[in-house]
C-alpha cells in the first residue's frame, strides 16, 4: 500500500483560533453514527465493520468533530421504510424469513442486529438530511450509509434497506423537498437507487462507477459514467467534472437536496475497487463534488458508502480516507455558511 499521508491517517491540521477544524456548532449535531450496532459476522468476513467505529474515533481524535457534533439517530420506522420497500420484504426481513438465496445476495447472515443496524443506517441518513435542510451549515453526514444496492423487494451487496431512497421519499412526503439529486461516487453502480427512481423525474441519479465491477447487470441511472479498470486520478476527475456539469445544468430544475455517496472504494488499495485513485485524488474528488453542490446552494448529505478490506491495517487506511471526506466536506460547507449575528445587532456585511 502506498505511503499516502491521508491514507496513513496523519491528523488533519486544525484551523488556528477555532475549537475544531470544521467550526461546527457544538449544540447541533452535524454527524450521525451507528457503530454501536455491530453485526455478528464470521471471522475474516470481507465487510470491514470495524471501520465505522474507527472513523468516529479518528474524527474526534483529530479534532474534526467534538462529542456534541455527533448524535445517534433513531431507527427508521416500518412506515418510513414502506415508502420504498414492499410490505412482504419488510416482514420477512423483520421476522428472519429470508431464504438462503436472499441471504447470500445480501452477503450478511440474518440476525436481529442486522435488522436494527439497517434501520439505524436509514435513520442516520434521514437525520442528516433534516439537519442539512435546517442549516447552517447546510451539510450533514451519516458516518455509514450509502446502501444503494437495496431494491424495493430485495437486498444485495451488503445493503438491506436503501437509505438514500427512503430519506428522499420521507422528505418528499412531508413536503420538505420536491426534487433531489443523488451523486453516487461509490465504485459500484448504485443499481437499487437507479431502479427505484428510474421513472421519477423528481430525482436525478448520477452514478460514476467501474464498468466491469459489481453489479454485473447494471440498472439505468439518469446519468451513468462507466470507468474501465485501472482508471487513475486525472481521468476520473475529468469524467466527474463533466458529469456534474450535466447534473447541475441550469436547464434542469434545481434540487432541494443532494445526497453524496463518497465511497472509499475507488482507492487503489481497495480490495474490491479495481480503480487506481490515490488518497489525494479522492480528496480532490470530495472537494470537487462538495464545492459544486455548495456553489448552487443545495443542502447536502454525505454518506460513506463502500470501502473494503478485512485486514486491520487496511481498515485504518479506509477510516482515514472516510475521515478526510468528512473533514473536507464540513470545512467547505462551514466556510460558505452565513455568519451568525452577534447579540444585540445584525451581522456585519463582508
Amino acid at each position: 500500500m502506498p505511503s499516502d499521508p491521508i491514507a496513513t491517517g496523519q491528523p488533519a491540521p486544525r484551523d488556528r483560533g477555532e475549537p475544531g477544524a470544521t467550526g461546527a456548532s457544538a449544540s447541533r449535531p452535524v454527524a450521525f453514527f451507528t457503530d454501536r450496532f455491530v453485526l455478528p459476522l464470521p471471522e475474516r468476513h470481507r465487510f470491514p465493520m470495524l471501520k465505522y467505529r474507527r472513523l468516529r474515533e479518528r474524527l474526534l481524535a483529530d479534532g474534526v468533530l467534538r462529542a456534541d457534533d455527533l448524535a445517534e439517530p433513531p431507527a427508521a420506522s416500518d412506515e418510513q421504510l414502506a415508502l420504498v420497500h414492499t410490505t412482504d420484504y419488510l416482514r420477512r426481513v423483520r421476522e428472519g424469513r429470508l431464504d438462503a438465496g436472499e441471504i447470500r445476495r445480501i452477503g450478511f447472515p440474518w440476525s436481529p442486529e442486522l435488522v436494527e443496524r439497517s434501520r439505524r443506517s436509514v435513520g442516520a441518513t434521514l437525520a442528516a438530511a433534516r439537519r442539512a435542510l435546517e442549516g447552517p451549515p447546510r451539510l450533514a453526514v451519516n458516518l455509514a450509509g450509502g446502501t444503494h444496492h437495496a431494491f424495493p423487494g430485495r437486498g444485495e451487496g451488503f445493503c438491506v434497506f436503501n437509505d438514500v431512497a427512503v430519506a428522499i421519499r420521507v422528505l418528499q412526503g412531508e413536503g420538505a423537498i420536491v426534487r433531489a439529486l443523488v451523486v453516487d461516487c461509490d465504485v459500484h453502480q448504485g443499481n437499487g437507487t437507479a431502479s427505484i427512481f428510474e421513472h421519477d423525474d423528481s430525482v436525478f441519479t448520477l452514478s460514476l462507477h467501474g464498468r466491469r465491477n459489481f453489479p454485473l447487470l447494471k440498472e439505468r441511472s439518469d446519468l451513468d459514467v462507466e470507468l474501465e479498470d485501472g482508471v487513475g486520478d486525472e481521468q476520473y476527475l475529468d469524467a466527474l467534472a463533466r458529469a456534474l456539469d450535466v447534473a447541475l445544468s441550469p436547464s434542469r430544475p434545481p434540487p432541494d437536496l443532494a445526497i453524496y455517496l463518497a465511497g472509499a472504494d475507488p482507492y487503489r488499495g481497495d480490495r474490491l475497487g479495481r480503480l487506481d485513485l490515490s488518497a489525494a485524488g479522492l480528496e480532490r474528488r470530495d472537494r470537487l463534488v462538495v464545492r459544486r453542490l455548495v456553489g448552487v446552494g443545495v443542502p447536502i448529505v454525505v454518506t460513506m458508502a463502500g470501502g473494503y478490506s478485512p485486514d486491520p491495517g487496511a481498515v485504518e487506511e479506509l477510516s482515514a480516507i472516510h475521515a478526510n471526506t468528512v473533514r473536507v466536506a464540513l470545512e467547505i460547507a462551514t466556510a460558505s455558511a452565513p455568519r451568525r449575528a452577534p447579540r444585540g445587532g445584525a451581522a456585519k456585511a463582508p
